[in-house]
């Protein structure tokens, strides 16, 4: 005997058998009703107003002479781009932190770091939900057997959603700054040096921002013997470069096969990544004296897994990029340009669309006309948003790189991992930041902002858009390759 059910729907109760047809018409009806006050806020445009506004807040506070050292306003290109940096979580700098910048100057960062992070996490979130209450029925029905997603789409509330990203991100941050405290006691002599150190860098290092405070100490070189702080600051970007509903998943279900396919490829292409990333770098920088000095092969497999996980998305560094040997940075510029989870702190054009594009190159090489991964059917439609998306940031990237070549007296492989590193909100640097002119600044500010809010802001805009064909033409190929 067939099951059926009663179901409220808005005003409405229904009864009707408990098939998947009916299973999707209930969802298609629930999503209808969505509450016209989420509505307000499903522009994809919210993330550039919320970003615009706190860059100029904060470039405000940095241009106050309190903020920093020399007790006169700051340059306001020199704020601007600081405070750019810092909102967007790039980590970029053209000027040293612990030494340019007051206690002031230090509180008005993080708070951008903390800010930009959580701000972006939960617009970000909250903005996918929405999209995906746009979704065909047969997605609603695949993306409804992901309780943590139901749950989010039942409840897509800007505020709830904001107030769960920013608790799970405190709670994080708190952790880490406890286990930074006592790595730190041996290091500073005030206890209040320890903790502020303690506070910024779980801030930091949660928000893949790559800020550091600590004087004397190029980036993390301070750390560079320090292998279990690296490792944990690592697992910190790692979990800061997933996004809130995959974080949510894993709490959720802990085995692989309930996970919904977004966090499975977001699981596998990550840790492929850093594997990758890792072995590469251990193998091309091992016979170059300044990367890797005195270290034995433990310590070599530890730094490079560090500089894998971190410079993807985080721009921390324990070596001098400068001195790097430049396949190492060509290889680093496309882990930058990749970057992390959508919706996460993370930049890119993010690890799904590159596992998206990955999958359809291999569809098409096996003569296939769809894209499956893991028992599931990836629609069209995604594919070719994520084939324009990188398109258009390659695109992108290459236009700001000729025009820094035009503007710079530097070379064009430093000017593109430059910009590289500024699209994908990465933060690591040649060491040629410092030495731009203002104009070079506004190029790479400009860039910053992008990288931040423009990937996401396209994804969701081309998945906005709905247009249905009252004809079509006829097909005629054409020669490809």
């Amino acid at each position: 005997m067939q099951k059926s059910s009663i179901i409220r729907v808005g005003d409405k109760v229904v009864r009707k058998p408990r098939t998947k047809e009916f299973e999707t018409e209930v969802i298609e009806e629930s999503f209808s009703n969505t509450s016209v006050g989420s509505r307000r806020f499903e522009s994809p445009l919210l993330i550039i107003y919320v970003f615009g506004f706190i860059i100029s807040l904060g470039t405000l506070f940095l241009w106050l002479p309190i903020s920093n050292n020399n007790d006169e306003f700051t340059p306001f290109i020199t704020a601007l781009f600081t405070s750019t940096s810092a909102a967007t979580l790039t980590g970029l700098v053209t000027v040293n932190t612990s030494e340019y910048w007051s206690f002031f100057g230090e509180i008005t960062i993080a708070i951008l770091m903390f800010l930009g992070g959580a701000t972006f996490m939960s617009a970000a979130t909250f903005l996918l939900v929405v999209v995906a209450q746009q979704f065909t029925s047969s997605n609603q029905l695949v993306l409804w057997e992901n309780q943590p997603i139901k749950e989010m789409i039942g409840s897509s509330n800007i505020l709830r959603i904001t107030i769960q990203v920013a608790a799970l991100g405190i709670i994080i941050q708190v952790a880490a700054a406890i286990f930074y405290y006592y790595r730190f006691l041996p290091l500073f002599e005030s206890n209040g040096d320890v903790i502020w150190q303690s506070i910024f860098l779980s801030i930091s290092s949660y928000n893949n921002a790559g800020f550091t405070i600590v004087p004397d100490s190029s980036s993390l070189a301070l750390f560079f013997q320090d292998h279990i702080t690296l490792l944990f600051i690592a697992f910190m970007i790692f979990l800061g470069s997933l996004s809130y509903p995959v974080i949510l998943e894993l709490l959720k279900f802990k085995r692989f096969k309930r996970l919904s396919l977004d966090t499975k490829l977001v699981l596998v292409t990550t840790l492929s990544l850093i594997v990758i990333g890792t072995l590469f770098f251990l193998i091309t920088e091992s016979g170059n004296s300044s990367t890797f000095k005195d270290q034995n092969i433990i310590e070599r497999i530890s730094t490079s897994l560090f500089q894998s996980i971190s410079g993807r998305t985080a721009g921390f560094s324990s070596i001098d990029f400068s001195t790097t040997r430049e396949y190492t940075n060509i290889l680093y510029a496309g882990l930058m340009f990749i970057g992390g989870a959508s919706g996460s702190v993370a930049g890119g054009i993010k690890v799904t669309t590159f596992a998206v594009i990955v999958l359809a190159i291999m569809t098409a090489s096996r003569g296939k006309t769809y894209v499956e991964a893991y028992g599931r059917e990836i629609p069209n439609s995604l594919v070719v948003r994520a084939f324009s998306l990188s398109f258009i940031a390659i695109m992108f990237i290459f236009i700001i790189a000729f025009l820094l070549v035009i503007t710079e007296n530097v070379t064009y492989s430093k000017v593109l991992f430059e910009v590289i590193s500024a699209f994908g909100t990465v933060g690591l640097s040649t060491g040629i930041t410092s030495s731009l002119s203002d104009l070079g600044q506004l190029l790479i500010i400009f860039t910053m902002f992008i990288g931040r809010v423009g990937p996401l802001t396209i994804a969701l805009a081309l998945g906005r858009r709905r247009y249905t064909a009252l004809y079509r033409y006829s097909e005629e190929r054409i020669r490809i390759g």
